[in-house]
């Protein structure tokens, strides 16, 4: 795992990258905070949508929910950067829409959309 430190808006944002699956499951969301938390004392994350498990983006296997859940009960906040596009769910396009209208997890198609976003969340 790569993880650059960005400031923008005197926030520090975790750009996360990996040649493996780094949200697979809840105890990997988990350690993923943690790590980041470790290495730069912030508590926003940016992550490629590569590096998280497809099943995330399936609703009915219920990962996104139980992993997000942890990121708010943490406090840390999220941004997946990825072609949304790709996938032809109502439920998870109505639950990237509601995402994006709050103030803890992103879903967006650019690094400098994802850095922005967390910068004023």
């Amino acid at each position: 795992m790569n993880i650059q430190t960005v400031e923008q808006n005197n926030q520090k944002i975790a750009i996360v990258r990996g040649e493996k699956l780094l949200i697979a499951d809840v105890q990997s969301a988990l350690d993923l905070i943690a790590t980041v938390r470790y290495e730069t004392g912030g508590d926003r994350i940016v992550l490629h949508q590569e590096a998280v498990h497809p099943d995330f983006f399936e609703l009915k296997t219920r990962l996104a929910g139980e992993v997000l859940q942890k990121f708010i009960n943490y406090g840390a906040k999220l941004t997946i950067v990825g072609d949304f596009s790709l996938y032809d769910s109502k439920s998870l396009r109505d639950f990237i829409y509601e995402s994006n209208q709050g103030k803890d997890i992103f879903f967006v198609n650019r690094e400098e959309e994802a850095i922005a976003r967390l910068a004023h969340a």
